[in-house]
This record gives C-alpha cells, sequence and structure tokens, in this order.
C-alpha cells in the first residue's frame, strides 16, 4: 500500500507519526512538542552566544507567524520556562531567555528527536537511515532557495 500513495500523503503521515511521539515526550514536562521545539531554539541559540534572541529570530527559524510566536511565547513564560525582558540593544524589542529551568533543553531534544527517528528507522541499515538524512537536508535547501 505505502507504495501506492501518493508523496505528499507519505510525508504527511511521517509527519503526523513524528509529531505524535514528541507529543507523548513533551506532555510528560507539561509542554507540547511546538512549544518544546521553540524553548530548543532557545537554548540553542544562547549556547551558541547570540547575545539577544527576539521574537522575530525565533519567527524565522520555526517558520511561525508574529501572532502565532506570539502565543507560544506567552505560555512558555507563564509555565516558567523562559523570561522575556526589555533588549539592552533596542528597547522596541523584548530579549527572550531560558530559565534556570531550561537552560541547555536543546541537547536533551536532540536526544528525543534521535530517539524517535531509531524507532521510525528501526528496520533501516545505517547506511540508509544516512541516505534519508541527507536526501532530508537536500529537500529543505530547496526549500530555502525558493
Amino acid at each position: 500500500m505505502p507504495g501506492m500513495m501518493p508523496f505528499g500523503l507519505k510525508i504527511a503521515i511521517i509527519n503526523r507519526a513524528f509529531h505524535k511521539r514528541l507529543d507523548e515526550k513533551a506532555s510528560a514536562m507539561g509542554l507540547t512538542s511546538v512549544q518544546l521545539r521553540v524553548l530548543g531554539s532557545i537554548s540553542r541559540l544562547e549556547e551558541t552566544g547570540q547575545s539577544e534572541i527576539h521574537q522575530n529570530d525565533l519567527e524565522r527559524i520555526e517558520h511561525v507567524t508574529h501572532p502565532a510566536m506570539t502565543k507560544l511565547l506567552q505560555r512558555l513564560e507563564s509555565k516558567g520556562f523562559i523570561r522575556c525582558v526589555p533588549s539592552e540593544i533596542d528597547r522596541r524589542y523584548k530579549k527572550i531567555t531560558c530559565t534556570e529551568q531550561s537552560s541547555g533543553i536543546h541537547r536533551m531534544i536532540l536526544a528525543q528527536d534521535e530517539e524517535v527517528l531509531s524507532e521510525l528507522c528501526k528496520n533501516f541499515t545505517q547506511e540508509q537511515k544516512q541516505t534519508l538524512l541527507q536526501m532530508a537536508d537536500m529537500l529543505l535547501k530547496n526549500i530555502e532557495a525558493e
């Protein structure tokens, strides 16, 4: 049956399965997988030494609209995972930082992501798994080039 499915449907099914597994892991922390992914982006940017992280940075990285990101950040702040304070560089923006509770969380997220990928690729050889990741990177480069 999978061989007969249109490619878009295959991607949609894979995406839903991946999200479902990540949602299960995120819910243990009281988060959705989307909230956890945004939190991971903040944590990763902090660790790379970015001086200030603003909402528009996260919107660009996550491909999310301004209103959607505003709600996500409000929820993360109300749950105590992030702090939003006026920017020291430009007062029109809020600087977003992880709290002690979420600092470095991107490493845990990477481990969870790898765990879910391994579950979905359980019958793959290491070479097949590597090829899949390379092809996904190629698709993403094509999307970014548009």
